[in-house]
């Protein structure tokens, strides 16, 4: 007595049969399955490619069709064209009797036979006397029935196997008297065998049948003349499939068999037209196909097969792994609430440099002012002591009543204290705590704004300034700290000329413009001092070569710098200028911003700003 054993279905164990071998009727069930897919695919496949089978073949046996019918079609032209022609209506219509004209007509015959490849050209009295001939000189009998349809006044047809076996074809036209019956009949009579001849070869075998089911014509030759009432072939098997006729016969090796019989009726001629195409191909692409979805099906089959196996094993291992991921767990959580507490450690204290970071740059700016304050003293005491000076004058002028004089002292007094509110508005946006936001900025306006700021300095360290505004440039970055940058390399450049013993002490401000998304928009700012001792260092913080505790600064102004830049998404580089021997002849920084994306009209100027040499020029 067997049992049966099931267990749990999520541990996917197979359940034992009475046999006891679960794998064995897997596998046997399997190749059933697929060998039925099989078969059902290659019914399907055979079918799909016997209907485009049988339109190729109902093609190409329209073709040769449409050849034959082409090529018996034209000497039915030749026999009525020839019944109507000047010549032997002469000679039919005994007005030709001389020799000349029975002469006459034989050339015509002759002439035409030799163009068209005709078997033979005749004309026919009612009598059967041949009146003229090129080829045989006697009516054939297989074509007194056409004669005799002529000689009612149609248009007669035939076709016959001579006594040389050479098959015949015949048309009889009728030549009228005018106003009569037909008096004679021209006969074209054409040799189908040497019609045949310039057909091209073909696979499938094509022939026409008369009413008595005889091949008549055909592209193989051992089925011309075969067959009778019973047909040509030796048929052994029919087959319907589809709608479509299928036979298996014996006539030769080289008609195809098992083939696709196809007929297409040709009542003009008075034949009709059968193919019969091979199956082979169509049998072996269709089993190709069968196989190809078996061996699919079967490789599906042995991974479902795999699968199921797999599953009852990983099930198995899923019991043992879900101890050791409820022990991994509670660890995970126990360290991802250390690592929590760490992201957030971590981020105050980023939030915490940052802030150190913003105070560091505002104590750097307010170091700025400090060391500037000298020069801005001075930059606002000059206006202030014309101001004086012109409202002065003025009020002599005034006295004199030359209203015109006061005027213009009146309006450089107005020009002046614009000057003074621009001074007064620069220092107060440069000391102001700017947000991060990075914007387009028009960088020669920046150099102008830090200019202002820096020219009392400049002026007093007796440094030539090599700057020429241009057209306005914009970049991406932040006005301020952008402004901050620029100051910063102007008192760097001029702090490093204090000392020179050039008698020139010169900068160079420059600036390239990019393109956006291919070239970066370059600023230079190039001295006359010693150089950098050591270039790889400029940019650390608390580096200086200045004397310790000097006013001048800690060394954290090109460091403050090089964050900024890069904040702005571009770069700043220093290094010695071209050398003479082995001595730099000053220092270069570059610095290298991406160009704004502009999307409308922008001014030639920021609004109420003038360029230095305007100033100059007051």
């Amino acid at each position: 007595m067997t049992t049966e054993h099931t267990l749990a279905p999520d541990t996917a164990a197979p359940t034992v049969t009475p046999s006891g071998h679960p794998r064995l009727f897997w596998a046997v069930g399997m190749l059933v399955a697929v060998a039925t897919f099989g078969l059902l695919v290659f019914g399907l496949s055979f079918r799909a490619e016997l209907d485009q089978a049988s339109e190729r073949g109902a093609s190409d046996l329209a073709l040769a069709s449409d050849r034959l019918t082409t090529g018996l079609q034209r000497y039915r032209e030749l026999a009525v064209f020839l019944s109507d022609h000047p010549t032997v209506l002469a000679r039919a219509l005994n007005s030709g009797q001389t020799a000349e004209g029975i002469q006459n007509a034989t050339d015509v015959l002759q002439n035409l036979a030799d163009k068209t490849g005709a078997h033979s050209l005749m004309l026919v009295a009612r009598d059967g006397t041949v009146l003229a001939a090129a080829g045989e000189q006697a009516l054939p009998k297989g074509a007194q029935a056409a004669f005799n349809r002529a000689m009612v006044g149609a248009l007669g047809v035939a076709h016959f196997v001579d006594t040389e076996q050479q098959r015949r074809y015949v048309f009889a036209a009728p030549v009228f008297d005018p106003g009569g019956p037909a008096r004679a009949a021209v006969i074209v009579n054409v040799n189908i065998g040497l019609l045949e001849w310039g057909w091209p070869t073909e696979p499938s075998a094509i022939y026409f049948t008369d009413d008595y089911g005889v091949v008549f014509v055909s592209n193989r030759s051992e089925l011309v003349l075969r067959g009778g009432l019973a047909g040509p072939m030796p048929v052994t098997a029919r087959h319907q499939v589809s709608g479509h006729d299928l036979w298996l016969h014996e006539a030769g090796p080289y008609i195809p068999s098992p083939a696709l019989h196809l007929t297409r009726p040709l009542p003009v001629i008075g034949l009709e037209a059968e193919l019969l195409m091979d199956l082979h191909p169509v049998i072996a692409l269709a089993s190709l196909q069968a196989g190809m979805a078996a061996a699919l099906a079967l490789v599906f089959a042995t991974f479902l097969f795999f699968a199921r196996e797999r599953r009852r094993t990983l099930a198995e291992a899923n019991m043992r792994l879900e101890a050791r991921v409820a022990t991994r767990t509670q660890a995970l959580e126990i360290a991802n609430r250390d690592l929590t507490r760490e992201v957030t450690e971590r981020l105050e204290a980023e939030a915490r440099l940052k802030r150190a970071q913003a105070d560091l740059v505002q104590a750097g700016k307010l170091s700025a002012l400090g060391e500037m304050s000298a020069g801005i003293s001075h930059e606002l005491n000059q206006p202030l002591m014309a101001i004086r000076s012109f409202a002065e004058n003025a009020q002599a002028f005034l006295a004199r009543d030359n209203a015109a004089k006061a005027a213009e002292n009146l309006g450089r007094i107005s020009e002046l204290a614009r000057r003074m509110g621009r001074i007064i508005k620069n220092l107060r946006a440069f000391a102001r705590q700017e947000s991060e936001t990075i914007t387009n900025v028009e960088l020669t306006a920046v150099i102008e704004a830090a200019l202002e700021m820096t020219m009392g300095k400049v002026s007093r360290a007796g440094v030539t300034l090599d700057w020429t505004p241009g057209d306005p440039v914009w970049v991406r970055g932040g006005e301020v700290r952008l402004q901050q940058v620029v100051m910063n390399l102007l008192s760097n450049a001029v702090d490093a000329m204090s000392d020179s013993t050039e008698t020139e002490k010169r900068i160079e401000i420059r600036i390239v413009a990019g393109q956006e998304g291919v070239t970066p928009t370059r600023l230079t700012v190039a001295d006359t001092g010693p150089g950098i001792a050591e270039p790889d260092k400029i940019f650390d913080p608390f580096y200086t070569t200045k004397e310790v505790g000097a006013s001048e600064g800690m060394g954290l102004g090109l460091s403050i710098s090089y964050g900024l830049i890069q904040s702005f998404g571009g770069r700043i580089r220093g290094a010695n200028r071209a050398e003479q021997g082995q001595t730099p002849i000053g220092a270069i920084f570059t610095i290298e911003l991406i160009p704004a994306r502009l999307t409308g009209r922008l001014p030639e100027r920021l609004p109420g700003r003038l360029t230095l040499a305007q100033e100059a020029d007051e």
